[in-house]
C-alpha cells in the first residue's frame, strides 16, 4: 500500500481540479484519470495520468493544464507521466462526476463493467423498462426525463467515448458516455 503525505494529497487535489478538456463539466479527479502524485521535496512533483483510452487526443492538453495549475501553486518542476496500467474504466468516474454528467445532459456510463477483456459487439439499439434490450444490463436512461425507453442513433458522438441516443418518451437526443 502506498502512503501519501499531506503535501501529496494537496497536490493531488490541485491536479485533480483541472477540468477535462472534452467534458469541462468534470474535473480530472471526477473522471478518474489522475491516479497519483509523488512529491520529491517541495518543488518537484510527478503526476500519474491514465487516459480514458490509449489514443486519447486530450492527454497532451490535460498534461499541460496539470503542469500549469501546479506551477501556479509554487511547484517548479512538474512531470506528468502517462500510465496505461491499470487501464482506466468508466467505473473510475466518481458519483459526483456521474451526477454532473446527468445534469449536463449526458447519460453517465452504467456501473459494474466486467473486469478483464472488454467484449466488442454490436448488440441491441433500444432499451426499455425490463433493462437493456437483451435483458442483461440496466437501461440507458434519458438524462432529461429519466425514461429508460431510449434508442441508439450513432455509436459515436462528439468524442469516441460517447454514443448518440434519443429518448423515445420525450424525443430529446442526448449523449451517452459509453461503458468501458
Amino acid at each position: 500500500m502506498v502512503t501519501t503525505t499531506p503535501l501529496e494529497e494537496q497536490l493531488l487535489e490541485l491536479a485533480g481540479s483541472v477540468p477535462d478538456p472534452e467534458l469541462p463539466v468534470l474535473t480530472l479527479r471526477e473522471l478518474g484519470v489522475v491516479r497519483a502524485v509523488r512529491a520529491h521535496g517541495t518543488d518537484s512533483v510527478e503526476v500519474d495520468l491514465t487516459p480514458t483510452y490509449t489514443g486519447c487526443p486530450a492527454v497532451e492538453v490535460m498534461s499541460l493544464d496539470i503542469e500549469r495549475v501546479l506551477r501556479e501553486h509554487g511547484v517548479r518542476e512538474v512531470t506528468v507521466r502517462t500510465v496505461l496500467a491499470p487501464a482506466w474504466s468508466t467505473d473510475d468516474i466518481t458519483e459526483e462526476g456521474r451526477r454532473k454528467l446527468r445534469e449536463f445532459g449526458i447519460a453517465p456510463p452504467r456501473t459494474g463493467a466486467a473486469s478483464g477483456p472488454v467484449r466488442v459487439e454490436l448488440g441491441p439499439t433500444r432499451t426499455g423498462e425490463g433493462g437493456a434490450a437483451d435483458g442483461t444490463r440496466e437501461p440507458v436512461r434519458c438524462p432529461h426525463c429519466g425514461s429508460p425507453e431510449t434508442e441508439l442513433l450513432s455509436r459515436f458522438s462528439s468524442t469516441a467515448c460517447k454514443a448518440l441516443r434519443r429518448c423515445l418518451a420525450c424525443r430529446e437526443p442526448f449523449d451517452h458516455f459509453k461503458e468501458l
